[in-house]
């Protein structure tokens, strides 16, 4: 019997709770990446510059190190639930403000910059609650298994949102694309409000341990595991995701002259659709180009969140993590080599499997390793770790870009990461026999 529940995928869906935030968070989310999505293309259609996609990233890190701390202490003081609820309201507002600017016309590089930073903000104030949150939905128990559902709904959501945000930015503009992420917000706002926790979960007390917010560091630097962990995802972070930030670099220069016809067929589908009619087409084709990279990067991680979610509970956390850690920065080198689109598509699908075994996975093994007295700011540190590193890696690939283009930048980063993760495997075998 424990055989069978330990390779379940979905066994962390018999919690209702966990099931009205599993299929919210799933719409909101791929609302999110149409955000995501609309907003890296807007920046770069007004300025014409990698640099200032990556000046972006970089104007996001500066709210992120105190806040993040912040949001960890929080989510230790105070319901979770209602910290996330306040959070997700303040992001829809981002959204529809964003949206405005937009639809109006007055939208300048600034204000998407000025954006960013906000939602930045909130997300670090977000983050630790939600995923401090998990634990209350499903008991210590499940908590690897949601962790790893949660991958996979974000990276389903990775699939969904930006093939969506590459045919809404394409026939319908950028703005539409911010105002369907508004709405999004919704589903997983009525899911947090209707839940039913227990009343032990419903409250926390204040104490001097939980109102100190530097408590998730000293954790973390007390504990070689956890310093492992931590560092190998901001090394990472910083190396290897800025390539995300570059796709539409590649989108509209190396990939583009192989994705025409691909590009081609779809809008032309588009345009032939009886529902659309006439007045859907393709205006920013390479808009749909970038969507399907991003697409193809939420198939593969989609997989890896299954597989993980599958087998990551039978004594294999450690050893597929460290083979997403190595492969993310392998496949990512022959992505950026690729003069093919859709070689490169098949190498962004294998970039998607490796960063989720790596991240994911990562984030198991510390949940289930700390305390719940001190797991939120623990996530906070983590957070911090991933999310500023990812926009400081954001700003320096955006700059080298400039410089070097976009495949070399992307190149460089994934060879330097490989022999960091080199490194961790070295330095910290224990990792690897983690279960």
């Amino acid at each position: 019997m424990s055989n069978h529940r330990a390779r379940s995928p979905f066994r962390a869906l018999r919690h209702w709770n966990y099931r009205l935030y599993f299929f919210g968070q799933l719409i909101s989310l791929s609302g999110t990446w149409m955000q995501t999505i609309a907003q890296n293309w807007l920046v770069y259609r007004l300025s014409g510059s990698p640099a200032s996609l990556g000046i972006m990233n970089g104007l996001s890190v500066l709210p992120l190190l105190p806040l993040a701390l912040f949001g960890g202490s929080l989510a230790d003081r105070f319901p979770r639930r209602w910290l996330v609820v306040i959070t997700q309201s303040l992001m829809m507002g981002q959204a529809f403000l964003l949206a405005w600017l937009t639809w109006s016309g007055r939208v300048q590089v600034w204000h998407v910059w000025g954006m960013a930073m906000l939602l930045a903000a909130l997300q670090m104030l977000d983050m630790p609650a939600r995923q401090a949150f998990v634990v209350e939905m499903v008991g210590e128990e499940d908590l690897g298994n949601a962790i790893a559902l949660n991958s996979s709904l974000f990276n389903f959501a990775r699939i969904l949102g930006p093939s969506l945000a590459g045919l809404v930015v394409a026939t319908l503009g950028e703005a539409m694309a911010f105002f369907l992420n508004g709405l999004s917000f919704l589903a997983v706002i009525a899911g947090l409000l209707i839940m039913r926790l227990p009343s032990s979960t419903a409250r926390r007390r204040l104490s001097n341990l939980s109102a100190d917010p530097l408590a998730g560091l000293a954790r973390i630097r007390s504990d070689a595991i956890l310093q492992g962990l931590v560092g190998m995802v901001g090394v990472s972070a910083f190396l290897s995701m800025p390539y995300t930030t570059l796709l539409p670099v590649f989108a509209r220069t190396s990939l583009w002259d192989s994705a025409v016809p691909v590009v081609e067929a779809l809008c032309r589908a588009t345009v032939e659709n009886p529902l659309g009619g006439a007045l859907l087409s393709c205006v920013q084709p390479e808009a749909v180009a970038y969507g399907l990279m991003m697409g193809a990067v939420g198939v593969g991680a989609v997989a890896g969140a299954l597989l993980a979610a599958a087998y990551g509970d039978a004594g294999q956390r450690g050893r597929m993590l460290t083979w997403g850690n190595l492969g993310f920065p392998v496949a990512l080198l022959g992505f950026s080599l690729s003069r093919s689109f859709f070689i490169a598509l098949i190498f962004l699908v294998l970039t998607g499997i490796a960063f989720v075994w790596q991240n994911a996975l990562a984030n198991t093994l510390i949940q289930t390793h700390v305390e719940d007295s001190v797991r939120g700011r623990v996530m906070g540190v983590y957070t911090l770790s991933f999310q500023a590193m990812m926009r400081l890696g954001g700003l320096q690939a955006g700059l080298m870009a400039g410089w070097l283009g976009a495949p070399a930048t992307v190149a460089l980063g994934a060879v330097a990461s490989l022999g960091y993760m080199l490194w961790v495997h070295q330095h910290y075998p224990e990792i690897r026999r983690l279960g």
